[in-house]
């Protein structure tokens, strides 16, 4: 009896600890948007003055002479523009929670909002004659801009990272299921901290689950006839349903007790994850909606942009780089014996078989000398790499360390066959250990360099390489493939996992 007075009155005072959660999580809102936009401003008021003291202040001479009352003109014009910007970055969806610190997503809203920003500054000139503007002026202002309040975000995000790793600007969220998708959708959450996401609990579907632990720390709180108690209980502002974990009419009674509420949000796993990576497109069909799996990840002007990138980069370091491949061709053929460029079988684009090029850094009896070594047999056929490789030869192990072993692949990405950033290229019987994202990485090319290379790379377990490429092909842009390039960098000069 006195469990059940204990429980009722935690009911009576939920609403009340619940609109407190709520009043609270919008204030974090409210402050958090408010400090973006000023951040905004201040950024692209800086561009604005940055780009004025390049054109009229730092002597530099160009054709266009300004117009009189030059300093007078430009301050009015930087006030009137300040709000534009600001405007249209609300158009573009930048102080939407769903695109903010979304990486490269939100760095490519910021340059497709600052260009729009300033071609209606160009358009303007051409309706009012009068309206006269120095073009320097005007391009060092899109440049300066864009790359400021990309900067200026970036710290933000920094600094909002810092805050959700204690506690704060963290959503509260239940988990609707208790089966392996449901665990597999709050263990991924729960180890990024940086998605401000905390697992409040399970909700069960079923009976007699209540009170285990799933994960370390996360329980299942009750089941689904109590859930709108569970949400007052802990505050939830979002509800994250594992599909396949619940039946066609609880989903429904859900979204009629949670639907039209404003202050809880539902989100519903695809129960299909594995097939996802690569999008879907939704059309009707006979007033029926349907949806289809992309075949390719990247369509359109993404292929195009892609293929430009691979072109140009792979031409620039091959100018650069000729010399050495040269001198280290040399090298491996007086080491050891056997040819200097090794073909490796990989899985390209929709399967198809092709020969990656790399400098050898093995003997050519490498698999006699592995054989003697029966513990590192069974750790390559775990792991797929060997820290400590008697097939690798002297010149090879210097290779390897400084990655200069792939310099042959920038011949495949020429042709095509791989690109600059991209998953692991696996050969054929690796994509068993894929398990049901094996298809998914015939999707795209794979690439020289990527996300594994830049967390880590033979440091990383398998599974963690799996992870890191599905993430890359789900949230492929050009900016993220700038993003991997630059890292790639400091990635390779400090030889983290390179062995």
């Amino acid at each position: 009896m006195a469990g059940e007075e204990s429980m009722q009155a935690k009911v009576q005072a939920a609403p009340t600890t619940f609109q407190t959660a709520v009043n609270a999580r919008w204030a974090e809102r409210i402050l958090l948007l408010s400090a973006m936009a000023l951040n905004d401003a201040a950024m692209i008021g800086l561009g604005f003055l940055f780009a004025y003291l390049i054109r009229f202040e730092s002597g530099i001479q160009f054709d266009y002479q300004p117009i009189a009352s030059v300093v007078h003109f430009y301050q009015t014009l930087v006030f009137l523009l300040i709000p534009l910007w600001i405007g249209v970055f609300w158009a573009f969806g930048l102080y939407d929670f769903k695109n903010l610190f979304s990486g490269s997503k939100e760095y490519s809203l910021v340059f497709n909002a600052s260009t729009l920003g300033i071609m209606l500054v160009i358009v303007s000139t051409f309706f009012y004659p009068g309206f006269v503007i120095a073009r320097a002026w005007v391009l060092m202002s899109w440049l300066l801009i864009t790359f400021l309040v990309m900067l200026g975000r970036f710290f933000v995000r920094r600094g909002v990272q810092q805050l959700r790793a204690s506690g704060r600007f963290m959503t509260p969220v239940l988990v609707v299921g208790t089966n392996e998708e449901a665990m597999a959708i709050a263990e991924q959450l729960d180890s990024n901290p940086r998605a401000g996401i905390g697992i409040a609990g399970f909700v069960d579907c079923a009976s007699g689950h209540v009170g285990q632990e799933l994960l370390p720390g996360v329980q299942v709180v009750g089941s689904m006839p109590a859930i709108e108690q569970l949400v007052m209980q802990y505050g939830v502002q979002e509800i994250i349903v594992a599909s396949t974990a619940i039946s066609r009419e609880e989903l429904l009674e859900l979204y009629r007790r949670f639907g039209v509420d404003s202050n809880v949000n539902i989100r519903m796993s695809s129960g299909l994850y594995e097939m996802l990576t690569t999008g879907v497109e939704v059309q009707e069909v006979g007033s029926v909606p349907l949806f289809s799996v992309n075949k390719v990840r990247l369509t359109g002007s993404e292929t195009v942009l892609k293929r430009i990138l691979d072109i140009v980069g792979s031409l620039a370091v091959l100018t650069i780089a000729l010399p050495i491949m040269v001198i280290i061709g040399i090298a491996i053929r007086r080491d050891s014996k056997g040819p200097a460029i090794y073909r490796r079988r990989v899985v390209g684009v929709g399967g198809k078989i092709f020969d990656a090029f790399k400098f050898r850094t093995m003997y050519v009896d490498g698999a006699e000398r592995l054989a003697a070594h029966p513990e590192l047999v069974k750790e390559l056929a775990e792991n797929g790499k060997l820290k400590d490789d008697p097939r690798v030869t002297k010149v090879g192990k210097f290779l390897r360390k400084t990655s200069l072993d792939e310099l042959p692949q920038l011949f495949n990405v020429l042709f095509g066959q791989m690109s600059l950033v991209g998953p692991r290229m696996i050969t054929e019987e690796e994509q068993e250990k894929y398990g049901n994202w094996r298809t998914n990485l015939l999707t795209v090319k794979p690439g020289m360099t990527g996300l594994w290379q830049v967390s880590g790379r033979s440091d990383v377990s398998y599974d963690g390489r799996v992870t890191l490429d599905m993430h890359y092909i789900r949230n492929y842009s050009l900016w993220f493939d700038l993003y991997i390039l630059w890292q790639t960098i400091p990635a390779v000069l400090q030889r983290r996992g390179a062995y």
